[in-house]
């Protein structure tokens, strides 16, 4: 008597299982570190966006000292947001950025933005 297999067998099974359970991890760790990619891009190019801004501040007092976010937002662009002005002085100024629990600084006006507090 023969017998008929009409289905998969439960070791077939299994393996599809192990298989499709490290794809999910491998795509799960991809997405995580895309995200935190992502929240760095944004973190950067909310200080990109707001250098114009204090440069041209600085360009017409003379100085970085009293600017603060509501007078770049008002007289300059309404497009700086999502930064903080940790300092300002006659010379130089510190601003950061925090997206996701990340933060990002430009001690400017000439140094890169890097995730090295400003000192």
């Amino acid at each position: 008597m023969r017998r008929k297999e009409d289905g998969f067998t439960l070791l077939e099974m299994l393996a599809v299982l192990i298989i499709m359970a490290v794809l999910i991890a491998i795509a799960v760790g991809f997405s995580t570190s895309a995200r935190v990619r992502a929240g760095d891009a944004a973190a950067k190019s909310n200080i990109d966006v707001a250098v114009p801004a204090l440069q041209a501040y600085n360009l017409d007092n003379g100085k970085f000292t009293g600017m603060t976010l509501a007078i770049l937002q008002s007289s300059y662009s309404k497009g700086v947001q999502g930064i903080e002005i940790v300092s300002a002085s006659g010379s130089g100024y510190c601003v950061k950025s925090t997206v996701d629990g990340r933060s990002w600084f430009k001690n400017g006006p000439t140094a890169p933005i890097t995730t090295t507090s400003c000192s």
